[in-house]
């Protein structure tokens, strides 16, 4: 996707969700866009997406600090979230940088309305807050699954969006809120692989892993984290340091061989090893020649027992009966 191309406001009022797809695609490889992520927060304001508008909004703040637009976003955000206060600071820092523009004067005199409403209730200069909702994760070696802890979400009221480090998602509460969660990942994932469902119980968020390692954490920010690769024979322990197990298993078949044994005791370890070091038809044979001769038998000759039914052969000094 070309660097030159304009994400317009009524291109994206044409249809957000697409805008959404297709500034998602190209933040990828510009992420110091300002001017794409200030419209990446538009298009979340646009599907009440207001916690990814605000964190959109912020980083095309910090992209350019003087981007005018972005406070508005910001402050749009904040506001449909009722953080009044928070969103009459973006709209006071914006009208400082455009005291012309009437829209900001507006917007700060809503906000003043609405501090004021509070205070005569009582909760002066207070935010109602968001909804403080639990939430969890596991991973496999090709997925990473959050879970929601929602109970009842209406099947229409989840948006979860996908972007290559980052999960965005807005729940509709049964009690009429919106609860919003919104991660920078710590290694990228598929977004075209990834899926949400919504059960009874909570709501189910699977994202696909670009590799088979194991993430360390949930999100990160920042430095490249350390990558370690999913081990099959690293098996999971308490103790803080690890073990390796290939090696404790040599170590104790080292121990089995060098181990002197006596009488029947190292007869039947012999018989032991011929069998594990034999061939296929060594193995047959000795397998025939013990079962057919009720144990007293045990030949490795193949071309010998293989054709004929080995006759039980006791020691001469014991009796054998049938039962």
């Amino acid at each position: 996707m070309a660097t030159e191309r304009s994400f317009s406001d009524s291109f994206i009022d044409e249809d957000p969700q697409k805008a959404l797809e297709e500034l998602n695609e190209a933040l990828e490889g510009h992420s110091d866009n300002a001017e794409w992520f200030c419209q990446r927060a538009y298009a979340h304001l646009q599907l009440k997406n207001y916690s990814c508008a605000v964190n959109d909004a912020k980083k095309a703040q910090h992209l350019n600090p003087s981007l005018l637009l972005s406070f508005m976003r910001m402050g749009m955000a904040e506001y449909h979230l009722n953080h009044f206060e928070s969103s009459h600071a973006a709209f006071t820092k914006g009208h400082s940088l455009d005291g012309s523009d009437d829209t900001f004067q507006t917007w700060l005199k809503r906000c003043e309305e609405k501090i004021g409403t509070a205070n005569q209730n009582g909760n002066e200069n207070k935010q109602t807050l968001t909804p403080h909702i639990k939430h969890d994760w596991y991973q496999t070696e090709s997925q990473v699954i959050v879970t929601i802890m929602v109970k009842n979400a209406p099947k229409d009221g989840v948006n979860v969006n996908f972007n290559n480090r980052q999960l965005s998602a807005v729940v509709k509460l049964p009690s009429g809120e919106d609860f919003s969660l919104n991660m920078n990942l710590l290694h990228p994932i598929v977004p075209q692989h990834s899926t949400f469902k919504v059960l009874s119980t909570k709501v189910e968020v699977k994202m696909q892993k670009t590799e088979g390692i194991r993430w360390e954490k949930l999100e990160g920010e920042g430095q490249e984290p350390i990558i370690k690769h999913f081990i099959p024979n690293q098996y999971p322990s308490s103790s803080a340091s690890s073990r390796n197990w290939d090696k404790v298993v040599g170590d104790i078949s080292e121990e089995e061989k060098k181990e002197k044994l006596e009488g029947d005791a190292a007869l039947n370890k012999l018989f032991q090893q011929i069998y594990c070091d034999g061939t296929d038809e060594v193995k047959r044979a000795m397998n025939k020649s013990f079962m057919e001769s009720g144990g007293t038998v045990l030949s490795t000759n193949w071309t010998d027992v293989g054709k004929r039914t080995v006759e039980m052969s006791p020691p001469d000094d014991v009796e054998f009966k049938k039962y």
